[in-house]
């Protein structure tokens, strides 16, 4: 695919990834995803705004000779993972008088990780501007989006931001614009709960940080641009700001069938109570469809069976994702079997420290469940359902 002019002498020159299918060795991408860099010619000096993954270097700098590019005078490394400044040696090679700006924290990653001379770079303060002539790049020091040496570009004149990793999606499309906002919508809330979320307190920071901004076209480094930020900032706003929503996340586990009857009863309890519940069998389950659902959940229920007297292995991963994840849940609970004993509850707990929340009274059977088991389960649907009342949680 060439290169694209978005606005007058500002092209897209990054790289789809459509095959890809998962990200860190961790994250699933369904559907792909891309790495985007910029160009900008301003009338006296050029700059590329990130480059791409290693595996996708070609592929830029194709792009840059479609273009025509005999100079580049600045490499703006917003982020220094290498799926943006993975081809940063390939294009200081073709480029040889290009400088790297970065922030200072980024600047030492990008000697460490790609071992780029220290001569190369040019360090900037927040708020700092360089001229390209009719143009000026303005540097918003952006830590914790999701790394600590981040920062985000904004052009003036044009009134675009260049996010980096802020307000991205893992999505291959060859639209340049968003043009499916249900897609998008979609691939942004995956791309917030998995990498964004942890660090949902930097990011209020940030989203009040820009707020004055006069943004007209934000462009991601993963997905498509948006010509209308609104889309994509109300949404953030909502992920990051509101209240919990009236809804339990049930992630478990079943060995023999006892903790799947609690499940299915909880969840018809729930039900009869108003509750909304998002069930997942950690056998099968998308963990980016897991932790969409804990972006707006007000109480997760985790249910597990007993095996060597702790919880299901795949559930203590469960568990720790949501730990790393740190989303606004304010309840928790625990379900499950056991045959003879065990630490279930106790060694979950010990696994979900950042979760601030009330733990609400777990319900373990012993074997299959009875009817005490199921009216100890009625007792925490109530409890569960009153709770969510009492907080608004609509």
């Amino acid at each position: 695919m060439a290169a694209r002019e978005i606005k007058s002498n500002i092209y897209t020159v990054g790289a789809i990834d459509w095959d890809r299918r998962l990200f860190d060795a961790l994250i699933p991408l369904p559907d792909g995803t891309s790495y985007n860099s910029y160009l900008i010619k301003g009338s006296e000096k050029t700059a590329l705004i990130d480059t791409v993954d290693p595996t996708m270097e070609d592929i830029l700098i194709n792009h840059l000779n479609q273009l025509g590019v005999e100079n580049i005078n600045y490499v703006v490394a917003h982020h220094a993972e290498q799926d943006h400044s993975g081809a940063l040696p390939k294009v200081l090679e073709k480029y040889p008088q290009a400088k790297v700006i970065a922030t200072p924290k980024c600047k030492g990653m990008l000697i460490d990780l790609l071992t780029i001379p220290e001569k190369r770079f040019i360090t900037v303060d927040d708020k700092e501007t360089i001229s390209l002539g009719d143009r000026a790049l303005e540097f918003i020091h952006a830590p914790w989006v999701h790394w600590p040496e981040t920062m985000l570009t904004y052009l003036r004149e044009e009134g675009l931001l260049f996010s980096c990793d802020l307000f991205g999606s893992h999505l291959a499309t060859n639209d340049l614009y968003v043009t499916d906002e249900g897609q998008v919508y979609e691939a942004a809330k995956r791309y917030y709960a998995e990498i964004m979320m942890p660090f949902r307190t930097s990011i209020e920071k940030h989203l009040e940080k820009i707020k004055d901004y006069q943004i007209d076209t934000i462009a991601p480094s993963h997905g498509p641009i948006y010509d209308n930020p609104s889309f994509i900032l109300n949404a953030y706003r909502s992920w990051v700001f509101d209240e919990p929503k009236n809804i339990v996340v049930l992630p478990y586990i079943s060995m023999h069938g006892s903790t799947h009857r609690m499940v299915g009863y909880l969840v018809e309890a729930l039900t009869q109570r108003g509750v909304t519940v998002k069930q997942f069998d950690l056998t099968a389950t998308d963990i980016g469809k897991l932790a969409i659902a804990l972006v707006d959940a007000a109480t997760i229920i985790i249910g597990t069976p007993t095996v060597l007297a702790g919880p299901h292995p795949i559930v203590i991963y469960a568990a720790f994702l949501a730990n790393a994840l740190r989303p606004k849940l304010k309840f928790i609970s625990i379900i499950g079997s056991y045959g003879w004993g065990g630490r279930a509850v106790e060694q979950l707990a010990g696994v979900i420290p950042n979760l601030k929340a009330e733990l609400l009274e777990p319900v373990l059977c012993k074997g299959v469940p009875k009817e005490d088991d199921f009216k100890a389960l009625d007792s925490l649907a109530t409890t569960i359902a009153e709770k969510h009342k009492e907080h608004n949680f609509a």
